[in-house]
């Protein structure tokens, strides 16, 4: 794609979506300083594969691969202004074109990274076997974009995402590999992968204990077989099919898809626990399950591993108050575990993490669950605009309390508050959430020129955007008391709430009392 100015001075607020939501406008402000943080971690450093880049904003001497993936999940909006896809070429081109990471004067060096601020370190990609989301980030960019120019460079010239599942396949035994600051942990296994809590991205959770509770800061049980490990790989093989297929790559794209089906089978086979209707992570030489209840078991749904029967099943079970659903939901570890931590969320035993809980909702909204799915939505975005204008500093968190509008603390021994100004994933409720279910807007194909609107059933005042840009469209979508008002300079498909509708070049105004009343009326 052409015309993109990453300059950290470049002008960048006309570029984002202009959402409009009457019921609750003051949601704007947090949305906006959302992007305000966001821009503020455009870093510019020399040296870099790709600078600028999307900085996870708390480290400069690391580079994380999931942060970095859910990262380009927002900047998919403002593609020619915030660096999200063009930032995984700096996991891409160490790991597989030998291309160095730069030398830095450490400045924001926590101890664990093994630099000394004040001093010359080697920015490094701390974990290679992070979540494998290299392909899930690209299918989501491009459906945005619709550049096919990208997907032929990343499928078919340099095959980074065929080669990355491909290495994970080949890791049996823990390996250090150069530009990374820690060895794997993932190891591959018959019917799944043995991993560790640092790399899932999941530290401290209690998954795999031994007993009713967890002792131990990071169980790491070595015989666990991870649910989200299989899962992300069967989503990385679904994800690699779609975009060869994008391309007209149909070969490449059966291939990828018999893999994909295949990994699917040994994920029914082995991880559904029919008598719960959830999916859990297995004992690799028993079998049996680890039945800890977090939205890591929601990696299926977005893969598109269940049946719709199953998923109906995961829903009754985990969706209750005392499990995942209930005032805030989607917490890191149900309400009724023993390890959960009511007070603060202790990290991942009970606070609300906004990457995990994304994938959780973007599965829901996979199935069909729109309803339950802006449910969730709306109760996380109000979660984190109520700390924003609560708690002080007013600002955007690394992860959330539980029960009261803060931040949460994380499992130290000192258990300080977790991050400020994380904007990084955490924008992911303000921008991404709030305009894909709060308000509705999903599913854009710019390869197809269609979009999806889910509209809530009650409206107050206005609802829609204003300056949503997918491939070469540009587009206007308003609607207030039943007339929805487009402005558009590509013509493309509008779904909404089921019902197709042809959007036209200019403006037009749309009368929906007669195509689906229930859901056009004001309040």
């Amino acid at each position: 794609m052409t015309g993109k100015n990453f300059s950290v001075g470049a002008e960048w607020k006309s570029q984002v979506p202009e959402p409009i939501f009457d019921e609750k406008p003051e949601y704007n402000t947090l949305y906006a300083r959302a992007w305000e943080l966001a821009r503020a971690h455009l870093l510019d450093l020399p040296g870099m594969p790709q600078t600028p880049y999307m900085d996870e904003a708390f480290c400069d001497v690391c580079i994380w691969i999931w942060d970095s993936c859910f990262m380009s999940l927002f900047c998919k909006y403002a593609p020619n202004r915030f660096p999200g896809i063009e930032t995984l070429n700096n996991f891409y081109r160490p790991l597989y074109d030998g291309a160095r990471l730069p030398q830095i004067v450490a400045r924001n060096a926590p101890e664990w990274t093994g630099a000394v601020n004040g001093e010359s370190a080697e920015v490094r990609i701390h974990i290679a076997d992070n979540p494998p989301l290299f392909a899930w980030a690209e299918l989501q960019n491009a459906l945005m974009t619709g550049d096919r120019e990208h997907l032929r460079k990343l499928l078919i010239e340099k095959q980074y995402l065929q080669r990355h599942f491909d290495w994970l396949e080949t890791l049996t035994e823990q390996t250090s590999l150069p530009m990374v600051g820690e060895p794997t942990h993932w190891k591959k296994r018959e019917k799944g992968y043995l991993w560790e809590g640092g790399a899932s991205g999941m530290d401290n959770t209690p998954r795999g204990r031994i007993g009713k509770t967890a002792p131990m800061p990071r169980p790491n049980n070595p015989r666990m077989l991870w649910v989200d490990a299989i899962s992300q790989q069967a989503l990385a093989a679904s994800c690699i099919a779609t975009l060869a297929g994008e391309i007209g790559e149909e070969e490449l794209a059966a291939t990828w898809r018999k893999r994909f089906d295949e990994i699917r089978g040994i994920v029914n086979e082995n991880y559904w626990c029919d008598e719960d209707g959830f999916y859990y992570d297995i004992d690799c030489e028993d079998g049996h399950f680890y039945r800890v209840v977090t939205p890591a078991s929601f990696w299926p749904l977005l893969a598109g591993i269940p049946t719709p029967e199953q998923v109906e099943r995961m829903v009754a079970f985990a969706m209750t108050p005392e499990r995942l659903g209930g005032e805030l939901p989607l917490l890191s570890l149900a309400r009724n575990d023993a390890d959960f931590n009511a007070e603060n969320g202790c990290y991942w035993r009970g606070a609300l993490w906004l990457p995990t809980a994304y994938m959780a909702v973007k599965g829901l909204e996979k199935y069909g669950k729109f309803d339950l799915a802006r449910e969730c939505a709306r109760k996380i975005v109000e979660h984190q605009y109520r700390t924003f204008t609560e708690y002080e500093p007013h600002t955007i968190w690394e992860c959330y309390a539980p029960n009261t509008p803060e931040p949460a603390r994380s499992c130290d021994e000192n258990g300080r508050i977790v991050r400020p100004d994380f904007c990084g994933w955490s924008a992911l409720g303000p921008i991404s959430l709030y305009l894909e279910n709060v308000i509705g807007l999903s599913d854009a194909n710019a390869f197809a020129r269609t979009l999806r609107w889910a509209l809530p059933k009650k409206i107050t005042g206005r609802i829609g955007v204003r300056n949503y840009r997918f491939g070469d469209v540009i587009a206007d979508l308003v609607l207030e008391n039943g007339v929805l008002t487009t402005r558009s300079n590509r013509p493309f498909r509008l779904t909404l709430n089921g019902i197709a509708l042809d959007i036209f070049v200019g403006e037009k105004r749309i009368h929906l009392e007669k195509l689906c009343p229930e859901f056009c009326r004001a309040e």
